[in-house]
Formats: structure tokens, C-alpha cells, sequence
């Protein structure tokens, strides 16, 4: 059955740039409102929000909130259903893969475009951050799923036509090279927490994932666009 986008209430996590940034303003042009949720980068995610007001006529607000934590989680998804006036959609976009010491890690010549594993798992500057990482990665890439949805779903289960949890996942997720061992080890394990609810909330609530490659979004490129294109894919 087709699912009309007018008038949606959408909440989109990690939408103050690239990606989300980009998906606010295709929701928007359908007649969506909007609420794009930022941890950092306030001014830009009202640079968004005032940009598709002004282009579409549709309400935008801004939500500050990191994903990783579950009282912001859930913070963020109050404000926004407060804002809007209700909320229809959530876009579970925001992100956790390198981090500036990863990216020392890269530049000393451990770990190239996710090659040479074996060096990097015994590296003594991974070691000492590793552990850091991956929790960062599980917070935000699996948990903080969780925590938007178990907040947003008596609104969902109240709306006449239920609501739509979409999460950003990756390629990552289904595979075993090219990316941070953290990133796609809990975007696996965020895909079946998808796979799950989508079976335990199911059809009141539609619950999927989008498994994009690689994405050279602003955020991206200053990550590891640099080391990809002097490596190589090989």
C-alpha cells in the first residue's frame, strides 16, 4: 500500500551535513516537516533547516542530541515530536566510524583503505584506543537504534498509519574488508537488531535499512578520502 510522504513528521538524525543534510532536503521537497537532529555542528544544521523552510514552506527544527547516549537519544526524540507536533518517520542516520586517532593510526602506514588486519589488531597505538572505539561505534551504530525506536513507539503505535524507522546501514555490514573493524562490526550487529524488530513491530511499524557504499559526503572525505585516492582500491 502506498505510503503518502505529505505532511509527514520526520525526524532524521546526524542531519546537519552530508547525507543528512541531503535526505532533510528530499523529505522536505515531498512535504515533509523536518527535525534535524546535530551533536556538534549547530550552525550548520540551522543552515538546513532555514534552507528548506524558505525552499519547501515546511516546518524545520533543530535537535541537538548525541546518539550514542541513551537519555539524548531519547531527549531527541521528544523534542521532536514537541516541535513538529508528532512524529511519523525517524531516519536513524548519525554515524560512528574513524576517529582522529584512527586516523594517525592510517597516516603511520598501519592499516591502508582496511588492509593489512593483522598489523592493526596488534599495533600498540590501536590497542590503547581500541577499546574506546568500539564502544563509541556500538553506542551509535547498534544501541542508539534502539533507544530512538523504544522511545518513539507509543507515537507510532497512536498514529492511524503507525510509523517507519529507517536506519542508515552499509556494505560494511555484509562484508569483511575496505572499512574500520569497530564501524562494521556493529553495523552488523545493527542489522540484525533491524531484522529484529522489524519482525517483533511489524506491520504497525516498518522497520528497514539502506546499505550505501562508500560515500565521499564532506565528513568522509576528510577522513579518508586522502588515503583511498593515494592508495588505491587494491
Amino acid at each position: 500500500m502506498p505510503y503518502d510522504l505529505k505532511g509527514r513528521n520526520v525526524l532524521i538524525t546526524g542531519a546537519s551535513r552530508g547525507l543528512g543534510a541531503l535526505l532533510a532536503e528530499k523529505f522536505a521537497s515531498e512535504g515533509c516537516n523536518v527535525a534535524i537532529n546535530y551533536n556538534a555542528s549547530e550552525d550548520r544544521a540551522k543552515e538546513v533547516a532555514d534552507k528548506i523552510q524558505k525552499s519547501y514552506n515546511c516546518k524545520a527544527v533543530t535537535v541537538k542530541g548525541d546518539q550514542g547516549i541513551l537519555v539524548e537519544c531519547e531527549n531527541t526524540v521528544q523534542k521532536s515530536i514537541d516541535g513538529l507536533g508528532g512524529l511519523d518517520i525517524i531516519v536513524s542516520n548519525a554515524v560512528s566510524w574513524f576517529s582522529p586517532s584512527r586516523s594517525a593510526v592510517i597516516k603511520q602506514g598501519e592499516c591502508r583503505a582496511g588492509r593489512n588486519l593483522r598489523n592493526l589488531v596488534t599495533s600498540t597505538l590501536y590497542r590503547r584506543r581500541n577499546g574506546i572505539r568500539h564502544a563509541i561505534c556500538w553506542a551509535v551504530n547498534c544501541k542508539g537504534n534502539l533507544h530512538l525506536l523504544r522511545k518513539a513507539l507509543p507515537t507510532f503505535n497512536a498514529n492511524p498509519e503507525g510509523g517507519v524507522f529507517l536506519m542508515t546501514s552499509s556494505i560494511a555490514a555484509i562484508g569483511t574488508q575496505g572499512s574500520a573493524m569497530a564501524y562494521s562490526v556493529s553495523k552488523a550487529a545493527g542489522l540484525q537488531l533491524m531484522k529484529c524488530l522489524a519482525t517483533t513491530q511489524g506491520p504497525k511499524v516498518r522497520v528497514n535499512a539502506v546499505l550505501p557504499g562508500l560515500l565521499l559526503t564532506e565528513w568522509v572525505s576528510l577522513s579518508v578520502k586522502k588515503n583511498i585516492l593515494e592508495d588505491g582500491p587494491g
